[in-house]
């Protein structure tokens, strides 16, 4: 083809081009999937789609921290708790006998405990900025016990193992989380949205904005700093990156998203409660795992293949049940092939699995199985 014709915009194979339109269009079919989505399918499995959502959020923040900049962390369930208390708090009656409150306006209070929660991960500085590998793990590790620490002995704060505290309804836009109120009426080509598909519709911008501002991080100079760190501190720093500032600035920047799953994770469960024991809950030590598990079967570095990871780590539990509705009575019925028991099973053989045959992950063989197809445009 001459370059007249090249000039005047015909695409040819090897530009790039096609793969890049095919992109587009893919993410915009996605898009009408998800907005669609409410309008067909019954609010148990929305309500699945919403707590995958939850795990998304978290799973990109720590993409982000150990992905990009190479920083182990175990520490995403304290910071999820640190989001859902500064949330309950800021937005909680003024006034309350029982519990702490400021009586702040929710949206409010929802930035303020993302801003609390990355002020806490950059408080952490002085171990995140000099520690890497196992030794950071282990550190942060500890933030989870003092967590769960906290959260038993504030009660007014945290409210109690027993009874815990309401979080404030939030509402956006007509989008809400609020069980408390009737809502106004509200259709979308003839099909009322209710109270579940409007949660989904929230649930689903707030991921959106998570997942954006993560791209253009990743894309931008942020980014390029964090993989610089991650692959060689001596060649960053003799390029003028500052390591310490560097990693206690991702450290805060992911404690962030934690914090507002933390906030999606009150209102999914519809209470804020510290956890009974340090380990299991919502806030401890497997959830930290889970987490760290979502990435990596997800694909390190990968954002994509943060949000796969994290519907299948979140998602099975929770999807389980309603697919063995007419199954044997076993499934889900609290023996030893409980759903959470088998989900267990399922990502921790696919963590094997990936680092047996695919340490990139669900993304490095998504990149796999397109790559002819991409290698053709």
């Amino acid at each position: 083809m001459s370059d007249s014709n090249r000039a005047a915009g015909d695409m040819v194979p090897g530009d790039g081009r096609w793969w890049r339109i095919g992109r587009v269009a893919g993410a915009a079919l996605l898009i009408v999937v998800l907005l669609a989505l409410p309008l067909y399918l019954p609010g148990e499995w929305l309500k699945v789609g919403t707590w995958m959502m939850t795990g998304a959020v978290g799973a990109l923040g720590l993409t982000l921290l150990t992905g990009q900049a190479g920083q182990l962390s175990l520490a995403h369930g304290f910071f999820l708790l640190v989001g859902a208390v500064s949330y309950a708090v800021l937005s909680g009656p003024a006034g309350d006998p029982t519990y702490i409150g400021f009586g702040l306006p929710p949206v409010v209070g929802l930035l303020g405990a993302v801003l609390i929660s990355g002020l806490a991960g950059a408080a952490f500085a002085p171990v995140s900025g000099r520690l890497r590998g196992i030794y950071l793990g282990v550190a942060s590790l500890a933030l989870v016990f003092l967590g769960f620490w906290l959260g038993r002995a504030l009660p007014a704060v945290a409210g109690s193992t027993s009874s815990g505290r309401l979080p404030q309804p939030f509402s956006i836009f007509g989008l809400s989380v609020d069980v408390s109120r009737q809502l106004s009426s509200l259709s979308v080509f003839g099909v009322p949205l209710g109270r579940d598909e409007r949660t989904w519709y929230l649930y689903l911008l707030l991921t959106a904005i998570a997942y954006l501002l993560a791209q253009g991080a990743v894309s931008g100079r942020p980014g390029r700093a964090w993989r610089a760190v991650r692959d060689n501190e001596t060649a960053a720093t003799v390029l003028g990156v500052s390591v310490v500032r560097v990693k206690a600035g991702v450290f805060a920047i992911s404690s962030a998203y934690a914090g507002l799953a933390g906030v999606m994770t009150a209102w999914w469960t519809g209470i804020m409660k510290p956890d009974e024991s340090e380990v299991a809950g919502s806030y401890g030590v497997t959830v930290s795992i889970a987490f760290l598990a979502m990435i990596v079967v997800g694909g390190l570095g990968s954002l994509p293949g943060a949000v796969l990871g994290a519907a299948l780590v979140f998602g099975l539990p929770v999807a389980l049940p309603l697919l063995t509705q007419s199954a044997s009575a076993d499934i889900g019925s609290g023996t030893a092939f409980s759903p959470i028991v088998i989900t267990n099973f399922a990502y921790g053989a696919l963590i094997v699995l990936i680092i047996l045959f695919e340490p990139s992950g669900m993304a490095g063989l998504g990149r796999r199985l397109l790559g002819p197809a991409r290698a053709r445009t």
